[in-house]
């Protein structure tokens, strides 16, 4: 008995032994099955316009660590469409983030840092190059775009705060703005960050100023001076000399303190700022902002949309004729002041004309 126990115990052993084996490799043909399945997911992630690596950002240029457009998305329930967009211009209003975000990664995997420049767009490909001139002071400035963002209040685009500085509107917080791609410095960084071309060199604003004064001649020697010899002098006459003063009784003189207008140009110094520079022309002394909030092909759409607005503020249709078919625009306005711009923006929009955007009129 105790010998058939001990049979089925070893025929019952090896039977368990082969069934591990067989779980065994059944468990290693699963594991390749899906380590098969992994890489044919990545493929089509790569075929399907996934981001392709790009090169390393040693010198924390702003790059990022890849190229990307992104698919069309949804923040709030507005829908963003990325894409590459060469000639992009926008006129609208401006803000700029820093502390929250300071050190934390990009949307295409760039380190943000508030005292460098660089800036956030919701639909320009990242990274990519553009032209942001202040339009109340004339301040323009070539910006890196590496992020995602404004989605607040109706901003065209997000500046790190050493931009605003540079632009002057860190205290103030929002400005008025023209936003232009730069075409040839965007495509050629593209092309780098795809590795299919080399490193481009950003030229900054006002470079060719720099080079005019590099090429102009060296001012002139300094005309020699003789040698100077003096010896103290008795005192005249019955005149009585000061005792020399203590140095226990020496004053500091600190000065006045600055101003905010000269810390502000202090902070806001004309020249490079890394692949970037500052330049300054003429604008409007009051620039005349409308909003648009929408053009209709039927006229009598235009005048629902006017009496909805009308008591918002003045609102005008103004007739465009570059096609066969008019178009009835309806815009109000004219606004002088940023920020009533700005809430006016906010309520067209809230009024259901999703689209309504602001516009300047030189």
């Amino acid at each position: 008995m105790q010998g058939a126990i001990d049979r089925d115990g070893g025929t019952g052993s090896r039977r368990r032994a082969w069934a591990r084996a067989g779980v065994l490799a059944a468990g290693l043909v699963f594991l390749a099955g899906c380590a098969e399945v992994q890489f044919i997911s990545q493929a089509a992630k790569e075929l399907d316009g996934a981001p392709a690596r790009g090169p390393a950002d040693p010198d924390a240029a702003g790059n990022g660590t890849y190229y990307k457009i992104g698919n069309a998305y949804q923040v709030k329930g507005v829908w963003y469409y990325p894409r590459e967009e060469f000639d992009y211009v926008e006129e609208g209003i401006a803000s700029w983030y820093g502390p929250n975000f300071h050190g934390k990664p990009t949307a295409n995997g760039a380190v943000f840092d508030q005292w460098k420049v660089s800036a956030a767009h919701r639909t320009l490909p990242m990274p990519s190059i553009v032209r942001v001139t202040n339009l109340e002071n004339g301040r323009s400035l070539k910006v890196k775009v590496n992020d995602r963002g404004p989605f607040a209040h109706n901003r065209i685009i997000d500046l790190s705060r050493r931009a605003a500085q540079l632009l002057g509107f860190e205290r103030q917080g929002t400005a008025l703005v023209r936003v232009e791609l730069v075409e040839g410095e965007s495509r050629r960084l593209a092309a780098y960050m795809q590795g299919r071309g080399p490193r481009p060199t950003i030229v900054a604003l006002g470079a060719e100023a720099a080079g005019a004064a590099a090429e102009e001649p060296p001012p002139p020697e300094a005309a020699p001076s003789p040698d100077v010899d003096s010896e103290d002098l008795a005192p005249p006459p019955g005149v009585r000399v000061a005792s020399i003063p203590s140095d226990a009784f020496e004053v500091e003189v600190r000065g006045r303190p600055a101003t905010p207008e000269e810390v502000e140009r202090a902070q806001s110094v004309d020249g490079p700022v890394g692949e970037e520079s500052l330049t300054i022309g003429a604008v409007p002394a009051r620039p005349t902002i409308y909003i648009q909030a929408g053009a209709f092909a039927e006229h009598v759409n235009a005048v629902k949309a006017q009496a909805l607005l009308r008591s918002i503020a003045q609102v005008e249709i103004e007739q465009i004729n570059r096609s066969d078919t008019p178009l009835f625009r309806v815009r109000l306005g004219p606004i002088h002041e940023v920020a009533r711009a700005d809430g006016l923006l906010t309520s067209v929009q809230q009024a259901g004309f999703s689209d309504a955007h602001i516009v300047v009129v030189d």
